[in-house]
């Protein structure tokens, strides 16, 4: 009972607290959020004021107003921050995916911005894979790439391409415009200003280029190190450059049928019967027996040996059932050029793949497959590089170790090597030879038709295939260089004569063999005394 009556003296306090505290909310939070003009707060509405109502509003709607930018901007700030969070995702994926093949790498035109990011991000890794920054274990001393060096004025090169020169003044295009570009790169980055110095800045220029030295590694990219003088003696600047190489991308993909294309073989002959029987033997093989897309046609000059060499085309044609070759004699000296011109132009079929070929040429299957894949009407010729056979008494020395023909044929540098400056055997659709205008049929003898039928094409739109290629030879001959030649024509064939009698080491050993046999003979007496 007694604690009931307390609860009931105690009731009406509580009452009054509450209230009490509640007004002073009021005036607290309306003290709050009374909008401010732009140097004092806006007055109160007096409690008895006739606009206490409106007063309240207006405070209420200001209010809800700001809120609701507030919201909006908070919005706002939430989007972006997901697109960006989203960018930083996908560009964590990028960093982490080395790309371990360059195939898998998918540039997705309809998201050029993710293309952009996906190619930069594999560009970086190509110079992470590179020898930039650090070396690589490697296996062997040929394991190395090797850098070449080079000035405003000339490259010094280890791999010396079709001029055979170890230093030259860049003669392809590519090269010289790829060297000039760098070092005007280097210059231009060495001209930025850096934001640190105070000091009026050094101005560079291609004259400041001491020396450089690049390299290539085939799948990732150039390197170039520059160096150019500094601001005193004995002071430089160096800067590196990567060029890095992109993802490989898919250009075309077709379906090329050859059943159809007919090669015409165009051999121009004067004698040598011997090699002409020689010769017919791997065309039987190679072109009638196991290709049979062929036609033979020799153009013969003078009348000499002219029977032997129907007899031996009779022959094979009957042997063989062969009928696609065609016998052309001209009476007059002999021109390589001339015969060749007239044989292509003797055709009167369907457009057909040329081959001029020699008489002292072997050929495999496979090599017609590459005549014709490597040829496009109006759009490609093909120059292979053919592998020269070295003098056979020279390599296997005794005359009865020498093996047969096909066991000589093997691509080593002990039995011959690539005749990167001959341009004699070519194919090209028949249609492409006579809108070049054919060969100069003003140049006799031996040498210079080639590289002037060569350059025709180069100077044209048709694109040049010109590669190293495993099933073309050119047969071992004595040659012997006629005084009727030109100066250039004989230096040409004394040229050529050189480089196919034997390798380096091998002419090597014969120009000191006396002193070879000395130094046997010497140690077979001191091991006698002994």
């Amino acid at each position: 009972m007694m604690l009931r009556r307390g609860f009931i003296l105690f009731l009406p306090r509580l009452v009054g607290l509450l209230v009490v505290a509640c007004c002073s909310m009021s005036i607290v939070y309306m003290l709050a959020c009374t909008p401010k003009g732009d140097n004092q707060q806006l007055a109160l509405p007096r409690v008895h004021s006739p606009t206490v109502k409106e007063g309240y509003e207006a405070i209420l709607q200001e209010r809800e107003e700001q809120h609701r930018n507030y919201i909006i901007s908070l919005k706002k700030q939430i989007a972006q921050l997901k697109a960006e969070l989203q960018g930083r995702t996908e560009q964590l994926k990028n960093m982490q995916n080395q790309y371990p093949d360059s195939l898998d790498i998918r540039l997705d035109h309809s998201k050029p911005e993710k293309a952009q990011a996906n190619l930069l991000a594999f560009l970086r890794s190509q110079v992470d894979k590179a020898e930039v920054h650090s070396g690589v274990k490697l296996s062997t001393e040929y394991a190395a790439v090797p850098f070449e060096s080079f000035t405003l004025q000339k490259v010094y090169q280890l791999e010396t391409g079709l001029t055979r020169h170890p230093e030259e003044k860049p003669v392809r295009k590519d090269k010289r415009d790829e060297l000039i570009e760098v070092i005007e790169l280097a210059v231009g980055s060495l001209n930025k200003p850096d934001g640190v110095s105070k000091a009026k800045p050094h101005v560079y220029t291609a004259a400041d280029f001491v020396e450089g030295i690049y390299r290539t590694e085939k799948n990732k990219g150039t390197l170039y190190e520059l160096t150019f003088k500094g601001d005193a003696k004995h002071q430089f600047k160096k800067i590196v450059l990567f060029r890095p190489f992109g993802p490989v991308m898919k250009v075309k993909n077709e379906n090329v049928n050859m059943a159809d294309t007919l090669v015409n073989v165009i051999v121009p002959l004067a004698k040598r019967v011997s090699k002409f029987r020689q010769f017919m033997q791997n065309f039987r093989e190679a072109g009638i027996q196991q290709d049979g897309r062929i036609h033979l046609t020799v153009v013969y000059f003078g009348k000499e040996q002219m029977n032997e060499v129907k007899s031996i085309l009779e022959n094979t044609s009957r042997s063989a059932n062969f009928k696609n070759f065609t016998f052309i004699q001209l009476n007059e000296e002999f021109s390589r050029g001339k015969g060749l011109d007239v044989g292509a132009r003797f055709w009167k079929g369907n457009n057909v793949v040329l081959f001029f070929c020699d008489v002292d040429i072997y050929f495999t299957a496979e090599f017609l497959n590459s005549c014709r894949l490597n040829t496009q009407p109006g759009k490609k010729v093909f120059y292979p590089v053919l592998f020269s056979q070295y003098n056979p008494s020279i390599i296997y020395g005794d005359h009865d170790s020498i093996p047969s023909l096909e066991q000589q044929l093997i691509i080593k540098k002990e039995t011959g090597f690539w005749r990167d400056f001959g341009f004699g055997m070519t194919c090209q659709y028949r249609s492409d030879f006579i809108n070049i205008g054919g060969f100069d049929l003003d140049i006799k003898g031996w040498g210079g038709e080639d590289v002037h039928l060569y350059r025709k094409y180069l100077h044209s739109n048709l694109m040049v295939i010109r590669t190293p290629v495993r099933g073309l030879f050119h047969l071992w001959h004595e040659k012997q260089c006629l005084d009727e030649l030109t100066p250039e024509q004989y230096k040409m064939c004394m040229q050529s004569k050189a480089m196919n009698e034997a390798s380096h080491g091998q002419l090597g050993m014969l120009v000191f063999k006396q002193e070879i046999e000395t130094h046997l003979h010497r140690q077979k007496l001191s091991s006698k005394k002994t």
